[in-house]
């Protein structure tokens, strides 16, 4: 397809709904754990099961999706950049949606483990290849706007989560009588709704398994990575170099099993995770540094470009890992520690206006933060963003004694303010890479700060122990990352009115 000035229009928003609806259901499926993973820990490990375990569990398997997000921004990056943005992008949706609906399967806590890794492959691919679609169709000056729809998308996601389950939880007897109206049996109907319904809310994760039709059928591959494949540069992209992948993501997956509850003593964890670490970086990196070497060597890059994009691909990993360990490690434990702290009356659904509040800050926040590095610029934006969001996680966890309206309304400034970086990044990462390295380079960028994320989370139930069992205080320690992030901002480019690089 020609890109002609009358067929341009269809082009930019064929690719954004695309770009959006991926993104919205990769929040959703986001979304779903951390709100339902206690009922489903409960149903798992058994009403006799150590509440020690259960957080332990909790977070094992939060940081098992983000290390497998990780893995997918460097797999599906690596595919978007060899084959295409479109056809990579609708095969990571049906990775993320299948093996989501899978986990309402499970019959032991680790099941969901390892489906919600494989799970997470598709879900931090498709951030960078929808990232990367929309920023190479959509012009410059409008970039800043469809960033911050992006970043939203995802928050959406994590509210309908919300409301989904608060409507099942209203119309579970309403639910029994339809499921065994259309013939299922008592024992498959109860497994499906007891614990909160956790197994019919992972299952309808596989619902965005429609949205790979519209994909393939109507959006239209990236004029910028045609010309790039016209000319050949993508042709250094090897299969063989996807096993250092493969060895990253073990090296990372080495460090979960160390803090997880069938893990090591805290001493050989540290040491685990150090080597761990330096695998999974040099893991991550490889197939990039080969490709990298060929195309210098081909001529595709101009020699010693490489260097300066994997100096960027690290600073992006860097910004990524504050807003990321911000995130995961303190906010997305809010709805667990609503109820468990608090303990309100079940019929007030908690959890779920909990999440919902938060969503609905986050909305907000990132649209502000895209408008924000458009207008003022990228790091002055992003110093502002890590100031915010350390007050509104002190907001959060200091300045409440019980579940109120006040609570929700402290969500919502906390979710504002920490999610506010999933507008930023969809706008200024795609601008520190060339065409032909756009989705891995975004890709390892935004997900290798999951690995950080992972580390980080997993010693959050260790902060709770050490803090005498308290959330508010293990979740304000960990907004101390932004701290990092502050100054690690200025040690990169200003892009504000550039170009995308080619």
């Amino acid at each position: 397809m020609t890109d002609t000035t009358s067929s341009r229009p269809r082009r930019q928003m064929l690719t954004l709904t695309a770009a959006f609806l991926g993104w919205l259901f990769d929040g959703f499926e986001m979304g779903l754990f951390p709100l339902i993973g206690h009922s489903a820990l409960k149903d798992l490990l058994g009403a006799d099961a150590v509440a020690g375990d259960s957080t332990k569990w909790f977070g094992a398997i939060i940081a098992v999706f983000l290390v497998g997000a990780a893995s997918g921004g460097v797999l599906f990056g690596w595919l978007g950049d060899k084959i295409g943005r479109v056809r990579a992008m609708a095969i990571s949706i049906f990775t993320y949606a299948i093996f989501t609906g899978l986990c309402g399967f499970a019959t032991e806590a680790w099941h969901v483990a390892a489906l919600r890794f494989i799970a997470s492959l598709g879900m931090g691919g498709e951030w960078a290849l929808g990232v990367a679609l929309v920023n190479e169709v959509w012009p410059g000056k409008s970039r800043a706007l469809t960033a911050g729809l992006i970043g939203a998308a995802a928050n959406i996601g994590y509210l309908l989560v919300a409301v989904l389950s608060m409507v099942l939880l209203s119309f579970i007897a309403t639910a029994k009588g339809f499921f065994l109206g259309i013939g299922l049996s008592q024992e498959l109907t109860a497994r499906l709704l007891d614990n909160s319904a956790w197994r019919l809310l992972m299952i309808s994760g596989a619902f965005p398994t429609l949205l790979i039709f519209f994909i393939l059928m109507f959006v239209p591959e990236s004029e910028k990575w045609k010309a790039e494949h016209a000319r050949g540069a993508t042709s250094h992209w090897a299969t063989v170099d996807l096993f250092g992948v493969l060895i990253g993501s073990l090296g990372a997956l080495a460090i979960i099993w160390a803090w997880s509850p069938v893990g090591v003593a805290p001493l050989p964890a540290i040491g685990i995770t150090l080597a761990g670490l330096a695998v999974a970086l040099a893991g991550y990196l490889y197939p990039v540094r080969q490709y990298l070497s060929r195309a210098e060597a081909g001529g595709s890059l101009k020699p010693g470009r490489g260097k300066d994009i994997v100096r960027k691909m690290l600073f992006g990993a860097g910004l990524a890992s504050v807003a990321l360990l911000g995130t995961w490690g303190s906010t997305q434990w809010a709805p667990r520690w609503v109820t468990e702290q608090f303990k309100p009356d079940p019929a007030l659904h908690a959890k779920e206006w909990t999440l919902f509040w938060l969503s609905a800050g986050a909305i907000l926040g990132t649209m502000i933060a895209a408008l924000s590095a458009g207008r003022f610029g990228r790091r002055i934006t992003y110093t502002a963003l890590c100031i915010a969001s350390i007050g509104g996680a002190l907001l959060l966890y200091q300045c409440n004694q019980g579940y109120s309206p006040f609570f929700l309304f402290s969500a919502f400034i906390a979710g504002a303010a920490t999610a506010s970086f999933y507008g930023f990044f969809p706008l200024y990462f795609p601008e520190l890479f060339p065409t032909a390295v756009r989705a891995t380079g975004q890709g390892f960028a935004f997900n290798f700060g999951r690995i950080i994320a992972a580390i980080g989370g997993l010693q959050t139930a260790t902060l709770i122990s050490f803090f005498n069992g308290s959330f508010a205080m293990a979740g304000s320690v960990m907004a101390g990352i932004y701290l990092v992030g502050m100054v690690l901002i200025w040690f990169g480019p200003e892009t504000k009115g550039q170009e995308l690089p080619e």
